[in-house]
């Protein structure tokens, strides 16, 4: 089958490889799309995956064309979503119901051969059947979404009429903006220096947007204040945004070098929550459940679809942050 390989930090190609082969309690999908997203570039920096070469890939659906002897859940044929997280359940985080801080955390594309491929192998636990409606080819924006409503589990925004800012918006700043607004939010504020990327907001009804805060007014800050860029001065800036008793979630995934400064007193005494959202968590279902339900619009979402062979120009395409959702399709 034709793959993608990382080979070496900085080097991605695309070549021949042996065709997978399932466990017992595994199946075999022939996937129809695969997103790419930053978790990626970290991959391809080195990060992340414990070995080089890797077969990266970690957002993708598809449809099932081969299942293991003890598989009785799903069957040939049917159209799934693949959650990529795998926890070993013997650490203490398993036991307490924290797989996404396992000890051996592992993941399909990050530490496993992934999605970016013409097939790829997943236990049957980790696949999601999609109902008939559902285009399989627009069902890689699961795991992205997936992660989102992790995000706002984490962030716990219960409280109706909460301010929201949303620093970034790529993919994941668009899908916290529409969890936002499904969440009882009064506003939610997108900031971006990529001015197409903010016409998107709008277009999804955002309620100001922006490329800093100085723009808008706020007095006293937002209440809840989400970074979904990883870039060290947004994170900053995002930090001193935050209203009393506010929260401020760091959602983007910066590299492992980024540093800010904090200011305890003021954490103190004005009570403010600074906390962080690792992947998936219990929430790929309910993702895979708000996707039927049409939360998302693909057409939105999803910017580019290239074939697998151009991979390495998919990945250069995302680095340089143009489009939205880019999806290879075998």
């Amino acid at each position: 089958m034709r793959a993608a390989i990382v080979e070496a930090p900085g080097k991605v190609s695309v070549t021949t490889v042996p065709d997978p082969t399932p466990g017992p309690r595994e199946v075999v999908v022939s996937v129809a799309s695969c997103g790419l997203c930053g978790t990626d570039l970290h991959i391809l920096q080195g990060e992340f995956a414990p070995t080089l070469p890797i077969l990266p890939g970690h957002e993708f659906a598809g449809e099932i064309v081969g299942i293991g002897r003890d598989v009785t859940e799903l069957a040939v044929g049917d159209k799934v979503a693949v959650d990529p997280s795998l926890h070993c359940h013997e650490c203490r985080y398993c036991r307490a119901g924290r797989g996404n801080l396992c000890d051996r955390w592992a993941a399909i594309g990050v530490t496993e051969p992934g999605g970016a491929a013409e097939f790829a192998v997943a236990p049957v636990a980790n696949c999601v059947r999609l109902p008939d409606h559902i285009d399989v080819k627009d069902a890689a924006l699961i795991e992205p979404l997936s992660c989102a409503v992790r995000g706002y589990d984490v962030l716990n925004s219960s409280t109706l009429g909460a301010n929201v800012l949303i620093y970034g918006s790529g993919t994941m700043g668009l899908m916290m903006l529409e969890l936002a607004k499904r969440t009882g939010a009064a506003s939610v504020d997108i900031l971006d220096i990529n001015p197409d990327r903010l016409a998107t907001a709008s277009v999804l009804g955002c309620s100001r947007s922006a490329a800093g805060a100085g723009e808008l007014e706020q007095p006293g800050g937002w209440d809840f204040v989400i970074d979904a860029t990883g870039n060290a001065g947004a994170i900053q800036d995002g930090l001193g945004r935050v209203a009393k008793g506010g929260t401020f979630l760091q959602f983007g995934v910066a590299d492992y070098a980024t540093t800010a400064v904090i200011e305890p007193y003021r954490i103190y005494n004005q009570e403010i929550t600074i906390t962080g959202s690792m992947a998936v968590l219990h929430s790929y279902e309910r993702a895979a459940a708000l996707f039927a339900s049409g939360v998302l619009d693909p057409s939105v979402f999803i910017s580019d679809r290239l074939p697998l062979d151009q991979y390495p120009e998919a990945i250069d395409r995302f680095k340089a942050g143009q489009g939205r959702k880019i999806v290879v399709e075998p």
